[in-house]
């Protein structure tokens, strides 16, 4: 009788390893997941931060005349990663005198300095913090007075955007320093950046 009880003890042990063995193997599947477990959405692809943002709103066509104080909505880009649309107000083209630019010394002999005025405003919304803009100035042809000036006067400061140009309505100031030789004037401003503007530039006429 303890003879059989032994072979019986042995049986059960044998049984209860090879259900351990089977355990083992099994367990190296991944678990099937729940019946009622929600399948994990596909995530959408990434939009592109190099893409230029769409002009928001009827733009100004390039080669459009205005008076000073007429608005001009234009795309805008600055730099190589941001883009927005703006618009831009011609406000002034005051002359000065030569004495205005004595800092320059005789590099700016014979040259009367002209400064083109605007105010810049932010359309629609996109962050354009601590962007600018230029402006050049035109002769009485039409054409370029053919003197180049950079920087700024105490009398003409190039304003730049604060950390704020990133809503819409937002606006700042600023001021372009341009030149004309002795004898000639600056009849008008214009704004020549981005695609088609620099060949038919949006200008602000006297």
């Amino acid at each position: 009788m303890k003879h059989v009880r032994t072979t019986a003890l042995l049986a059960a042990c044998a049984t209860a390893l090879l259900l351990s063995a089977c355990g083992e193997e099994s367990g190296q599947a991944a678990p099937a997941a729940p019946t009622g477990a929600p399948s994990a959405p596909a995530s959408a692809a990434p939009e592109s931060s190099t893409a230029a943002a769409a002009p928001v709103g009827d733009v100004t066509k390039p080669g459009t005349e205005l008076k000073l104080g007429e608005r001009a909505v234009v795309p805008f880009k600055y730099g190589t990663t941001k883009s927005g649309t703006i618009a831009i107000t011609v406000t002034a083209i005051e002359k000065g005198a030569n004495a205005d630019l004595a800092k320059y010394g005789d590099k700016a002999k014979g040259i009367t300095p002209y400064y083109l005025r605007a105010t810049v405003e932010n359309v629609d919304g996109a962050d354009l913090a601590y962007s600018s803009i230029s402006l050049r100035a035109l002769g009485s042809d039409g054409r370029s007075t053919g003197v180049i000036i950079t920087g700024s006067t105490d009398q003409c400061k190039s304003g730049t955007a604060g950390k704020d140009f990133t809503a819409a309505g937002a606006k700042f100031e600023t001021c372009t320093l341009q030149g004309a030789r002795e004898g000639a004037a600056v009849e008008a401003a214009t704004f020549d950046k981005g695609d088609g503007y620099d060949k038919s530039p949006v200008v602000w006429k006297n």
